[in-house]
């Protein structure tokens, strides 16, 4: 049971700092692109929803990389 613990444990760490590198690189990006264009970074409603379905998009090819392996 020890040994089920330690994956379990692993992958949340890996994935939290999977997370939190993505969201830093975003943030990132998103400052840039508002200091380049000379304005406030803002997000409109559309390109809110644009990010929110790419992100449950990718979630979801995660999900289904070990669906192949039963």
């Amino acid at each position: 049971m020890r040994f089920n613990m330690d994956w379990k444990t692993r992958t949340y760490i890996i994935a939290g700092i999977f997370g939190l590198v993505t969201g830093l690189g975003t943030a990132y990006f998103l400052v840039r692109r508002a200091e380049l264009e000379e304005q406030e970074l803002s997000i409109g409603a559309g390109e809110g929803l644009r990010l929110g379905l790419l992100l449950l998009g990718a979630l979801r090819q995660i999900g289904q990389l070990t669906e192949g392996e039963s």
